[in-house]
């Protein structure tokens, strides 16, 4: 396993970090197996965990807790918050007053006095950065969170938040996660540099592409579908896997394509698809997601994957730097440009 420094923290995590998303009702509902998963990547070196209050309504923030009992001062453990946890309008988002909130009923299911991570899930328009800024600089002054990340923000927010921070004396984040693959890499354009810049560590997430990485998207696969559809309505839309839409068959080409030279160079695709994302010098950590043992065996094969310049070159050709082959899988700026009201004034 390879270890990196998360950004300037001096905080060292492995090069793979172990997503919860598919612990629970969404992906994998046994409790028991869901730990030995756990477990297991942690006695493979993996040594960051990030998890999310949203996920599978907590239960992925149980499982967690459960996992790393006895073992919590080798773990560093991250999770978000903003994502909506019930119906009520205030139970969600990024102000003082659900932050506060939800960092406790987190550390509640995590069985834990401490949070290693703690990330603004997604840009709360409505509420001031400062606020936002400013209840996660009270939960460090507390010892409740060592730190304070962001995800899937836009360049310009990133930029607004270390502004922010530095001018009225705030914790900033120092950490970002974005969407980052073979098959979405507009972020190569301005989030990675300006991460960069800020001397921010990247954990990236989906880098197997919402498994069009894993190697069963091809063209000459029959009945293609994603369980993520069904289990995850409002995380995994059709628009990212209807072969209808002109960049999913874009992806499909580039994943066969890919596969092929994944096979040439003695690699899986899964591999092939994660070294690429630690490759990066921006990247502290790729987010691998498995739901089954068979699939974290097969990611941790990655951990010390190494690519060729060759191969790197053949991949740009592949797939240009700083291309999103299907825009809607680019996150949160996507939808911003997709909403009329956040790009046209509407009449008085």
């Amino acid at each position: 396993m390879q270890y990196r420094t998360l950004g300037s923290t001096g905080v060292h995590v492995s090069s793979l970090c172990l997503g919860s998303m598919m612990f629970g009702e969404w992906g994998n509902p046994d409790h028991e197996d869901s730990v030995g998963i756990i477990r297991t990547a942690l006695d493979a070196g993996v040594n960051i965990i990030d998890t999310a209050d949203v996920y599978s309504g907590g239960e992925s923030e149980v499982i967690v807790g459960k996992a790393i009992a006895g073992r919590r001062d080798d773990v560093v453990l991250a999770t978000k918050v903003s994502s909506p946890m019930g119906p009520g309008l205030n139970e969600r988002g990024a102000s003082r007053r659900w932050i506060v909130r939800a960092c406790e009923e987190s550390l509640r299911r995590l069985g834990t006095d401490h949070i290693d991570l703690y990330q603004v899930h997604r840009p709360d328009a409505a509420t001031d950065l400062d606020e936002t800024l400013g209840a996660l600089s009270d939960l460090v002054r507390s010892g409740k969170i060592r730190y304070a990340g962001s995800s899937t923000f836009t360049p310009s927010s990133i930029v607004q938040a270390q502004w922010t921070a530095e001018r009225r004396q705030r914790e900033r984040f120092v950490c970002e996660q974005p969407p980052y693959s073979l098959l979405t890499r507009g972020v190569e354009v301005d989030v990675l540099p300006t991460c960069e810049a800020y001397r921010m560590g990247v954990l990236a997430w989906s880098p197997l592409a919402g498994g069009w990485l894993s190697g069963r998207w091809r063209r000459d696969a029959a009945g293609l579908s994603s369980r993520r559809t069904r289990t995850m309505p409002f995380r995994a839309t059709a628009a990212h896997y209807d072969l209808g839409v002109p960049g999913n068959q874009a992806k499909l080409d580039a994943a066969t394509e890919l596969a092929a030279l994944a096979d040439e160079a003695g690699l899986t695709l899964i591999q092939l698809a994660l070294a690429f994302v630690t490759t990066h010098p921006a990247v502290s950590a790729a987010i691998i997601g498995p739901r089954t043992a068979d699939h974290l065996r097969g990611q941790l094969s990655a951990a010390d994957v190494v690519l060729e310049p060759a191969v790197l070159d053949r991949i740009d050709r592949l797939v240009a730097p700083g291309t999103d082959l299907n825009p809607d899988d680019a996150g949160y700026g996507a939808a911003v440009l997709a909403d009329p009201k956040r790009r046209r004034r509407v009449p008085e």
